[in-house]
């Protein structure tokens, strides 16, 4: 790591000196790295880094390595520092504190808060009715805190598969009818009269657990912007559970998302007329994220029995 980021980060902490730790991940399509430094002669044990470096050539794992590609994860981590320095959550939907940012031709760096620290050190590729149910209650205090919030300086519309910026998935699709439809189901989403800030990317690897489960942080917000908080709802779901539990499942974790909505909006909303909006766009906002799929990745897991009833559905509507 070059001095002048170190200089900063001992700067920024209060720290005496750093030394670079564990390697957490590398970022999609090889934009760099998350690391954890461990720091001395400050109150923090530790911080976590997302160093972005812009590479020659992207290896991206689906084969889209196009230009508008590239111009779209360069924004995305301009939007997430942008999130990071000028907006906050509370302690119903924590996000981890930013300790510092700064941008420098082709890299980027965002030093966090280190959620491990904070007591969400777990991480799950499996979750049980506990654990699904602390994210969908971050998700709904995330949605009703930021609840008529414009998303200045963020994506106007949320969400990584945002028809808009995926044009060439959309040609890629072999379904026609769904094709067709894709621009209507899109402008009936933008055009919810009830609209929120979106984590954009809220599956399940996205979000840090306490020991015991029940309490959730969640990071990585490239994709936060503006929207319908079904679209975070839906992708959450379809993260973390099959279809057959998506058909078992489904409609009993809306109703909890509801009522942890319901508990977290101002009470000068009109949390009827917001439930009933919602709840008949969860249908839209699934097949949405189905559209994307079948351009991106037409062999995907996530291609399932319920994904399919519930794109018919829509485009049953529609014709009506």
């Amino acid at each position: 790591m070059k001095q002048e980021y170190q200089d900063l980060i001992l700067q920024a902490c209060g720290a005496s000196s750093l030394c670079v730790g564990a390697k957490i991940q590398t970022l999609w399509s090889g934009y760099g790295e998350i690391v954890r430094l461990h720091l001395e002669g400050c109150d923090r044990p530790s911080v976590v880094v997302k160093h972005i470096k812009f590479p020659e050539e992207a290896e991206h794992p689906g084969g889209w390595n196009t230009d508008r590609s590239h111009r779209r994860k360069v924004r995305s981590y301009q939007v997430e520092t942008h999130w990071y320095q000028n907006f906050s959550t509370s302690r119903n939907c924590r996000i981890p504190a930013c300790l510092a940012a700064c941008s420098h031709g082709d890299e980027m760096l965002i030093v966090l808060e280190d959620l491990d620290v904070a007591g969400y050190n777990q991480r799950r590729t499996s979750v049980k009715d506990r654990e699904i149910k602390a994210c969908l209650r971050w998700l709904a205090h995330f949605h009703a805190l930021f609840l008529g919030v414009a998303p200045e300086g963020l994506w106007p519309i949320g969400t990584y598969w945002h028809l808009e910026t995926r044009p060439d998935e959309l040609e890629a699709m072999d379904d026609a009818e769904l094709k067709a439809a894709a621009g209507d189901i899109n402008r009936i989403l933008n055009e919810c009269h009830f609209k929120t800030i979106v984590h954009g990317d809220a599956k399940l690897a996205n979000f840090c657990f306490s020991p015991g489960g029940q309490d959730v942080a969640a990071v990585d917000f490239q994709y936060v912007g503006g929207g319908c908080g079904m679209k975070d709802v839906v992708y959450f779901l379809g993260s973390c559970m099959e279809e057959k539990e998506c058909e078992k499942r489904a409609q009993g974790l809306l109703d909890y998302y509801f009522t942890e909505l319901q508990l977290a909006v101002k009470k000068d909303v009109d949390f009827a007329a917001l439930e009933k909006e919602w709840r008949e766009m969860f249908a839209f906002a699934w097949t949405d994220f189905h559209r994307f799929l079948l351009g991106w990745m037409p062999g995907h897991w996530k291609i399932n029995r319920y994904s399919k009833q519930l794109t018919k559905e829509v485009l049953r509507k529609l014709k009506l």
